[in-house]
């Protein structure tokens, strides 16, 4: 499958190039990039070709928010090209000292407690940006064992496999993309997860299941949406634990959870973008 790099080149100083990419990359995961890479100009994001509207570029809200500061160049990568790419810029990252997620090609490292394994390819969720990174966070400090799992939004699968090294019994880990459903299947594999359920669906695919913890790092609008069927699919006292959003968003997203019997009991912030966390409080 070709890809489509698309490199927004943002003309602003240092701080407001760095607030602007953390927009697009929020504006962006919602037309279906998956991918993302910090550039001294801005931003590189990745697309499959057959996904690819540049007429959507233009009617993005970021440029009413920052009117001519944003300039769009893209190119067609064949799949040797796009593994190059990521082969070069993918760096492993660790987490509090506790977490190293590396890719296939870099060293095993037994320094860490949990070390995650991923080929990330097309799908988000590699610890590089913020709001996986705060997942990654909130995981290393949730008792997990035996408890049962639920990866919404799943992309490469990471929080869902980091679940399973922590003692989940049961984890589901569910994304509506061919790619990232793939993708998350070969880094289980990898990873030697096998009670990670991989599913390519949506929110109704849950099948009447209840999770004692439910993970969805994906956007505003759809954690919204969803939270009504996320309260639905807690266990009584299960915690939810969300991400893709911005400070200055939380209220919005607590009251909408204090409707459906969630309790926010805190949450993790970097860079502007905040993981608040949840927990059912009443029974359906």
């Amino acid at each position: 499958m070709n890809t489509v790099e698309l490199h927004c080149i943002i003309h602003a100083d240092k701080h407001e190039r760095q607030n602007i990419a953390d927009i697009l990359v929020a504006q962006l995961s919602e037309q279906g990039y998956q991918s993302f890479m910090d550039t001294s100009q801005g931003l590189k994001a990745y697309i499959p070709e057959n996904s690819f509207d540049p007429a959507i570029l233009d009617q993005l809200m970021i440029h009413r928010m920052y009117p001519g500061k944003i300039e769009w160049q893209h190119q067609t990568l064949v799949e040797k090209n796009w593994n190059e790419v990521w082969e070069k810029n993918f760096q492993p990252v660790v987490v509090d000292g506790q977490c190293l997620i590396r890719a296939t090609f870099h060293e095993a490292q037994n320094d860490y407690p949990y070390e995650l394994v991923v080929e990330p390819k097309m799908s988000f969720g590699t610890g590089h940006h913020p709001t996986t990174f705060l997942m990654i966070q909130w995981l290393l400090e949730t008792e997990l064992h035996d408890r049962k799992v639920l990866d919404m939004g799943s992309g490469t699968g990471i929080l869902a496999i980091l679940s399973s090294k922590k003692g989940a019994s049961e984890v589901w880990a569910i994304d509506n993309n061919e790619w990232a459903y793939q993708n998350a299947l070969e880094n289980t594999r990898i990873n030697q997860t096998p009670n990670v359920k991989v599913i390519q669906g949506t929110i109704n695919s849950l099948q009447g299941e209840t999770f004692d913890l439910i993970l969805a790092n994906i956007n505003l609008t759809i954690l919204q949406q969803d939270i009504p069927d996320y309260s639905s699919a807690l266990a009584d006292k299960g915690k939810l634990i969300i991400s893709g959003i911005y400070e200055h968003d939380m209220k919005k997203i607590i009251h909408q959870a204090s409707k459906h019997g969630l309790k926010y009991f805190g949450h993790k912030e970097n860079n502007s973008w905040v993981a608040p966390a949840f927990q059912k409080t009443t029974q359906d």
